[in-house]
């Protein structure tokens, strides 16, 4: 990278934080320690028992981990920024945060469209699904969830890693790459154009699998008895629910990456940045994990296993 003039940038919308700070910042770490609690119970409780070594359960492993991804890339920062008096992030950590919130967004989206290709063939081909989603199959489509977003955005990511900044704010929560590029020295319509071409292949294989998926699935939902569309449809709900979620978020950050977001509420506006990685982190864990009845039960087994042991535990350790 060639020397830059500017090393560390002021985040602005944290001025309008400035009166409840230490509140915001309780707020925030109790969300980091919700999230991370909720992401690793369920990743634990998967990996432990071998009954919910199943593809679907797998998948839902790696939205656990991608949120733990997520949330660490957002969450420390956040805090330190929220906390200091000036308001400001180093060029390195403004840079890696851009990374890993980038491909965050990207392998969440990658995996929901991985799981709605999962539940194709589980409805469409039942007797020949452990076949079809074998173990070969899943560690392919799991590894090209998280080394596809990862290659393909560096790539991209690289151009930037080369610029001189000579402005120094950043209207956002967290850093991203469309707002630090403006801070740039020189003309950076190139990166403009091929961060466009990036979102495409970032975008459009997933979401045509996505809506190939469902179409399939409604294909052949047409063609059972009331009884089983209802069965069938019900495996559908958790995934479509994450995937409203996602779309959500996209649109909230969407919006206020190209439009004046200024006449809105400073809450609406903390909400609407921080809606695509908080809420996601959360909910995931709770409809697959609470929301999923054999997970639950495990989940339930382990919680109330641990204090019936407790007092037989006492038992044992009494003197003799």
């Amino acid at each position: 990278m060639d020397n830059t003039s500017v090393t560390a940038f002021t985040m602005t919308a944290y001025a309008l934080m400035e009166k409840y700070k230490y509140v915001q910042f309780t707020m925030f770490l109790l969300l980091y320690l919700t999230i991370i609690t909720l992401n690793v119970l369920l990743f634990a409780v998967i990996c432990r028992q071998r009954d919910l070594h199943q593809p679907m359960n797998l998948f839902t492993c790696n939205l656990s981990l991608n949120g733990i991804y997520g949330s660490t890339a957002l969450f420390p920062a956040t805090l330190s920024v929220l906390t200091s008096e000036t308001h400001e992030i180093t060029l390195k950590a403004c840079l890696t945060q851009i990374y890993f919130l980038h491909t965050y967004a990207s392998i969440e989206f990658f995996i929901l469209a991985v799981m709605g290709y999962d539940r194709y063939v589980a409805i469409c081909y039942p007797l020949h699904y452990h076949s079809i989603m074998s173990v070969s199959r899943i560690c392919k489509l799991v590894g090209l969830a998280w080394v596809y977003p990862w290659v393909l955005f560096l790539i991209h990511f690289s151009l930037t890693l080369q610029l001189k900044f000579c402005g120094k704010y950043i209207h956002k929560l967290y850093c991203v790459n469309f707002e630090l590029v403006k801070n740039s020295c020189s003309n950076t319509a190139h990166i403009n154009i091929l961060g466009l071409v990036l979102i495409l292949l970032l975008i459009v294989p997933q979401l045509l699998m996505i809506l190939f998926s469902y179409v399939q699935i409604y294909r052949a939902c047409k063609k059972l008895s009331k009884e089983s569309q209802v069965k069938a449809l019900k495996t559908c709900i958790p995934h479509l629910v994450s995937l409203a979620n996602y779309t959500i978020g996209s649109f909230f950050e969407i919006i206020q990456s190209r439009f004046d977001m200024s006449h809105t509420a400073r809450e609406a506006r903390i909400f609407m940045s921080l809606y695509f990685i908080i809420i996601p982190s959360i909910t995931n864990p709770v409809i697959y994990g609470i929301g999923t009845r054999v997970i639950r039960v495990h989940i339930f087994k382990l919680f109330f296993r641990n204090k019936s042991l407790a007092p037989n535990r006492k038992k044992t350790e009494a003197p003799t």
